[in-house]
């Protein structure tokens, strides 16, 4: 039920996708999943799969380099949305389905990737998609992908409360000019979450990351950060002198 509910609530997110959430394919982010994706395809790898595929950003540029590409989602708004970006393609198969579930993708997949979509706040739920994403991926094979950064906002809210406190705040009002320019009201930051408009998703710290990977059966895990942009963050004009919030981008082997 929660995860019908969930796939509800990002079916309506699909139509107002680009203005709500953050976008790793800015041209102004420093985003190393491309290049990584240049490097894997160069080699004899010819099947690659969208884990969460949203509305499709990724998938042209998956198509042009693989020989096919599944585009799996368990949002319906978010398949018409990328169904309609893929209409030109004819290597790119839609599945609908959930991430604990891909057993249709056993075995099949070089290259997985998941973007902004392993964010299910419930760890039974993580713990099963990863375990299938791990079934999904031929010995040999690769995972990347990005995941949102719970110490991200930490940083932003210490950027904040220095900002407050050098126009002359005293310390109280600077956290609470912090707390509402980072929006805390949104955040459990004990457990990592975030809920926004209805949609409950997990904000990741680095050891989290290394740790679901490993325990998952992936191998040879290599993190780096992916560096947003400023102008998709409140009061981001006034920090922009200080290095961006971030991302983590992630890479292992199968």
């Amino acid at each position: 039920m929660y995860m019908s509910d969930q796939a509800h609530h990002w079916s309506r997110a699909a139509a107002t996708y680009e203005a709500d959430y953050i976008d790793p394919y800015r041209p102004d982010v420093r985003n190393p999943l491309l290049k990584a994706l240049e490097k894997l395809a160069s080699a004899e790898v010819r099947t690659a799969a969208d884990l969460g595929c949203g509305i499709g950003p990724l998938l042209p540029v998956l198509a042009e380099q693989f020989a096919t590409v599944y585009a799996v989602d368990f949002a319906t708004g978010m398949l018409q949305r990328a169904r309609q970006r893929c209409a030109k393609l004819t290597n790119v198969e839609f599945v609908r389905t959930s991430l604990t579930d891909l057993r249709m993708l056993a075995g099949k997949v070089d290259v997985a990737v998941a973007v902004n979509s392993l964010v299910t706040p419930d760890l039974r739920d993580l713990e099963a998609s990863l375990r299938q994403i791990r079934a999904a991926v031929r010995p040999g094979g690769h995972f990347l992908g990005i995941a949102p950064a719970m110490d991200a906002v930490h940083y932003y809210t210490m950027l904040l409360v220095n900002r407050a406190l050098a126009s002359g705040q005293p310390i109280d009002k600077a956290r609470q000019n912090a707390a509402r320019h980072a929006d805390h009201d949104l955040y459990d930051f004990a457990f990592g979450l975030f809920r926004y408009q209805g949609l409950d998703q997990h904000f990741w710290q680095p050891f989290e990351v290394r740790y679901w990977l490993r325990h998952s059966g992936f191998r040879r895990i290599r993190l780096s950060k992916v560096h947003l942009s400023w102008k998709q963050f409140t009061c981001g004009e006034e920090l922009s002198d200080q290095p961006p919030p971030w991302d983590w981008f992630f890479q292992a082997d199968g």
